[in-house]
C-alpha cells in the first residue's frame, strides 16, 4: 500500500487485467504515485470517429478512468460519482495520454482533474481536460 488507505500500483494493475473495457481499449498503466497517476491508449483506426479523430469516449474514458486510479492510489476501491470533460482540440496522434492528479480527497470523496495529451511526432498536444468526483465504495 502506499498510503494507509489507498492501493499499490500492482493491485491496480491486476483492476485493469479484468477491466474487459479498457483491455478492449489498450489502456496502459504508466505511471503511479500516491494521487498522481498517467495512462495512455494507443491509436487504431477502430477507436476514431468519422473524420479520423480519436474518439471522444475514448478521451471520456481517460479521464474517468485517470480521475478514479489516482482516487484510488490515496483512498482505496472508488467509482466514480460525475465527470466533466472539454474537449478543446480534434485528437489527432500515435497516442493518447492522460496524466490526473487528485485535489482534494475526503471523507467520503476525492475530487481530481485531469488532462489528455495527444502524442504525434513526438509532440504533446492538449485536446482534452476534465473534473471528476470520485467516491469511495
Amino acid at each position: 500500500m502506499n498510503a494507509a488507505t489507498g492501493i499499490s500500483r500492482e493491485r491496480l494493475e491486476q483492476a485493469l487485467e479484468h477491466s474487459t473495457f479498457a483491455q478492449m481499449l489498450g489502456a496502459e498503466l504508466l505511471d503511479f504515485e500516491p494521487g498522481k497517476v498517467s495512462l495512455q491508449v494507443l491509436s487504431r483506426p477502430d477507436l476514431c470517429q468519422h473524420h479520423g479523430y480519436i474518439h471522444g469516449a475514448v478521451v471520456g474514458f481517460m479521464v474517468d478512468s485517470g480521475c478514479a486510479w489516482a482516487a484510488a492510489s490515496m483512498v482505496g476501491d472508488v467509482v466514480t460519482s460525475e465527470y466533466k470533460l472539454n474537449l478543446l482540440a480534434p485528437a489527432i496522434g500515435e497516442k493518447l495520454i492522460c496524466r490526473s492528479e487528485v485535489l482534494k480527497a475526503g471523507q467520503r470523496q476525492a475530487v481530481c482533474r485531469a488532462d489528455v495529451f495527444a502524442v504525434k511526432d513526438g509532440v504533446e498536444k492538449l485536446v482534452a481536460t476534465g473534473l471528476a468526483t470520485i467516491a469511495r465504495v
